[in-house]
């Protein structure tokens, strides 16, 4: 048999069916569901050091447990330093197993470990049942090395979920453990 996540485990087990008992959902195939997680980093100090591209590239590997795409500037914009190739940023798009394991380490570890946490704000949600999440400092999560990080950076990380309405994305976030700080009816 193959390795399932236990969050996977839970939502199939336990949100599902309170999700369908909630919203009222005639299937089982309508109940939504995490869709994927996308982690972005923007380096606007990478103009001008290039180790903080590598750094970030390494850090996120770390995170994720899967290679980053490096972004790059599509537009020269001299005021910024910027020319059109440079790298400014990285991403990484987690799915099934990947994703399910990093959300799992990011409400039971790293969230925790955030100073004077009051729980994640409930008003980042896009309107599309999409949520997006800041993260000030990268050293929150354990994989990452507090003596070898040579610049704090923060990062957006998006859940990106099958809902229709921010209610439904809401709702099944909360249940897969997310610590909002306004609980919402």
């Amino acid at each position: 048999m193959s390795y399932v996540p236990r969050l996977k485990e839970f939502y199939k087990k336990n949100v599902v069916s309170k999700l369908q008992d909630q919203f009222e959902y005639s299937s089982v195939m309508e109940v939504p569901k995490l869709e994927k997680i996308v982690i972005n980093q923007g380096l606007g100090d990478a103009t001008q050091d290039k180790k903080v591209v590598e750094n970030a590239l390494k850090e996120l590997t770390m995170l994720s447990g899967q290679k980053p795409v490096p972004c790059i500037a599509k537009k020269s914009v001299s005021n910024f330093k910027l020319r059109e190739g440079m790298t400014i940023g990285a991403k990484v798009t987690l799915r099934d197993v990947k994703m399910y394991e990093f959300l799992d380490r990011l409400v039971s570890v790293a969230l925790p470990r955030v100073r004077d946490f009051r729980g994640i704000n409930d008003k980042s949600f896009d309107g599309r049942g999409n949520y997006t999440l800041g993260i000030k400092e990268q050293i929150i999560f354990p994989e990452i090395n507090f003596d070898k990080v040579s610049k704090i950076n923060g990062m957006d990380i998006t859940f990106v979920t099958s809902a229709k309405t921010d209610s439904e994305a809401y709702a099944l976030l909360k249940e897969l453990g997310m610590p909002f700080k306004n609980m919402r009816n």
